[in-house]
């Protein structure tokens, strides 16, 4: 019998002991909050915040404490009142988390990935801020020269593109861990497949899971399915008029097929429209044909953006908007997109804008 109790007692004391060891603390402050007011602890799903916990403030500090997952999960910490909504994601993982929410910047600090992604986001901040204050002074200040505004513009592509290298190598060094996977769901889309299939590869069993990330390795390898030398995707949408039609229908009639992916609420579309007549015009009779994808909701908009438009080439749709299911299949999240196809199915180019188009079909409609 008192085996059995020194047993029972030491089982008590390893759990505890564990607990412990795996316990979290989270402590903070919420700007403007008032004692006896409540902040939760959220978890982030499909349908929107769920509330794991919640926590009085008392002395103008919360504080949440439990036990830590084995591996660290993100979760959101929020204050709510009079349609007020103060929030910062923090890393549950063991240790105290320090959190201090304000409407213009919140910050957290205190466990390895709570740091990591403080760290990341003072970095992505300052690059802003500094690319920012470039653009601002080459398009407000009207007493620069030409000159000087020239080369203003030079160093802001410079900023530019040091910026993005910073910030893809801060995710780089840290792709091993729960921060760093989370933070490629979030930022991983800013840059070109080839550049984050790399990093796409090295994020642990573990951390795969992870809701952003799951969505981004779909992206790269909707991209590489659909990426030039690879055979394109057939779909089949409705025609203005309401009537189904396939990609395939128009890829076997033409010597070269673009799709262009355009939407009549998209000014970057219709701005981008006349180059895409003048290589219609210019290359038709040589086999060039061209097929709109839309991605409108509105038929009655999208018939207007045609007209308005002056198309004269093949149209289709769902009309489901960003939720297109030939956008999805192509990885299309911005627009306008081209696809360009040779007639045997072979994808040529993706994304030719401008003069490239001209100059593409130039080199391979000699």
């Amino acid at each position: 019998m008192k085996k059995l109790v020194w047993i029972a007692a030491a089982g008590a004391m390893m759990l505890a002991a564990c607990q412990e060891k795996n316990g979290y603390t989270i402590k903070g402050t919420a700007e403007g909050a008032a004692d006896g007011d409540t902040v939760y602890l959220q978890n982030r799903t499909e349908a929107g915040f769920v509330a794991l916990d919640s926590a009085v403030v008392n002395g103008g500090m919360f504080e949440f404490s439990g036990v830590a997952d084995s591996i660290a999960v993100s979760r959101y910490v929020a204050y709510l009142k009079e349609g007020r909504r103060m929030s910062a994601m923090v890393f549950v993982e063991p240790g105290e988390v320090t959190v201090n929410m304000s409407a213009q910047d919140s910050r957290i600090s205190g466990t390895p990935n709570n740091d990591i992604f403080q760290e990341f986001m003072d970095e992505y901040r300052r690059i802003g801020d500094e690319v920012k204050a470039v653009y601002m002074q080459a398009n407000t200040d009207s007493t620069l020269s030409p000159a000087r505004r020239d080369s203003l513009l030079k160093v802001l592509d410079e900023k530019r593109d040091a910026g993005s290298e910073r910030i893809l190598r801060l995710i780089s060094d840290n792709v091993g861990k729960a921060a760093g996977v989370e933070l490629l769901g979030m930022f991983g889309a800013s840059f070109e497949a080839a550049e984050v299939q790399p990093l796409v590869a090295q994020v642990p069993d573990s951390l795969a899971s992870n809701p952003g990330f799951v969505r981004l390795k779909e992206y790269v390898e909707t991209i590489a399915k659909t990426s030039e030398g690879q055979k394109y995707t057939d779909f089949a949408l409705d025609t203005p008029e309401g009537k189904e039609v396939k990609l395939s229908d128009y890829v076997s009639e033409n010597k070269y097929t673009l799709v262009d992916f355009w939407a009549s609420w998209c000014g970057p579309c219709r701005k981008e429209m006349p180059s895409v007549a003048a290589a219609y015009a210019k290359y038709k009779a040589k086999g060039f044909g061209v097929v709109g994808v839309s991605l409108d909701s509105n038929p009655e908009s999208w018939k207007k953006g045609i007209a308005d438009l002056k198309i004269t080439w093949p149209q289709m749709s769902d009309l489901k908007g960003w939720q297109s299911e030939a956008a999805r299949l192509y990885g299309v999240r911005s627009i306008p997109s081209t696809v360009l196809v040779a007639q045997d199915g072979t994808i040529v180019a993706r994304d030719l804008r401008g003069e490239d188009i001209a100059s593409k079909l130039a080199e391979l409609l000699k």
